[in-house]
């Protein structure tokens, strides 16, 4: 009933179906694997999105290649020495005006002195 060709034909079939869907899986994982590359944050979310991707007809695809992609380790370490260089300004900053409060303080101080002095020496002057 069947011949070799057919039996042959089949094994064929199954094998191009098998590499098809293995195909199509690694291709979803790709995204995922350069966030694991680029040590991605999100590398587990975006490997999650790339299954619902995948039942989804490839819909999210792209855009789980350019979220993997726009991760720069360099500009996330560029980031936190800005933070750090920003800290420092800041405490400059604060103790500029901590500065500029304790002469403003002093100024009140020698200002309410001198009049008192003033105040004094018209008193002296009266008697």
């Amino acid at each position: 009933m069947y011949t070799v060709l057919d039996w042959v034909t089949l094994g064929i079939w199954v094998v191009v179906i098998l590499v098809f869907v293995y195909g199509i899986i690694a291709i979803h994982d790709i995204p995922h694997s350069i966030a694991v590359k680029r040590n991605h944050p999100h590398a587990d979310a975006i490997e999650a999105t790339g299954w619902v991707s995948l039942f989804m007809m490839h819909a999210l695809w792209p855009f789980l290649w350019i979220w993997a992609y726009y991760y720069k380790p360099e500009l996330e370490e560029k980031k936190g020495s800005d933070i750090k260089k920003l800290e420092v300004r800041i405490d400059e900053m604060q103790k500029q005006i901590n500065a500029m409060a304790l002469a403003q303080i002093n100024n009140k101080a020698n200002s309410s002195d001198a009049s008192e002095v003033s105040a004094k020496q018209n008193n002296q002057e009266e008697a």
